[in-house]
């Protein structure tokens, strides 16, 4: 995700409403359903990629803390912010950055990915993505992450994604995180096409 991409993305969350963009969804139940089955409240969480999600809204109300939101659109934070209480979005921690540039973050407990990391089709984009996991997840920390299964869409926005079983995603982290947990989810789009996304939660080593 370099500038092209950046401009990719700020073009769509300027131009698109919500029930235009495939992967919105009414509320994000299945990455609630695995942040709190596998943490617990006052765990600090960083939701990568995070767009305009109102899962960190969500998180905040829950006690999760303190939590993060980065995203390489502005108008994507934007958005998220004005579909949250004025009162949530102030303990929210809003960066706009390309993860790929290796930005420095602070520790957390929980890495939040629903949707990114099968963007990443070249291994230098994925070796970044690792690099940055590794420094930022601390030890015992979790990351929960989705990504299209492999009988899910090969394109997605337009543009080229790979897809993954539990092992080969896992395969990506394992100098320094162990396979805990897979599930996965069928997600309808706001227009009634059905993805197949595979989700697995890891443990920092």
């Amino acid at each position: 995700m370099r500038q092209g991409d950046r401009e990719h993305w700020e073009s769509i969350y300027a131009e698109k409403p919500e029930e235009m963009l495939s992967w919105s969804q009414p509320s994000p139940v299945r990455c609630l359903k695995l942040i709190r089955q596998f943490s617990r409240p006052g765990s600090s969480v960083i939701d990568i990629g995070g767009g305009s999600s109102t899962l960190a809204g969500m998180l905040v109300e829950e006690g999760f803390s303190p939590c993060t939101v980065l995203d390489i659109s502005s108008a994507a934070l934007e958005r998220a912010r004005s579909r949250l209480d004025p009162a949530i979005q102030t303990r929210i921690d809003w960066r706009v950055a390309d993860l790929l540039d290796e930005p420095e973050l602070p520790k957390f407990d929980v890495w939040h990915d629903r949707a990114v990391f099968h963007f990443l089709v070249e291994p230098e984009q994925r070796a970044a993505y690792v690099k940055v996991a590794e420094r930022t997840v601390a030890p015992l920390g979790l990351m929960v992450m989705a990504t299209f299964a492999l009988d899910g869409p090969e394109k997605c926005s337009g543009l080229p994604v790979e897809r993954y079983d539990a092992a080969s995603l896992a395969r990506h982290f394992e100098q320094s995180f162990r396979l805990k947990h897979e599930d996965r989810e069928m997600h309808e789009t706001p227009w009634g096409v059905s993805q197949p996304f595979l989700f697995v939660v890891l443990e920092r080593l």
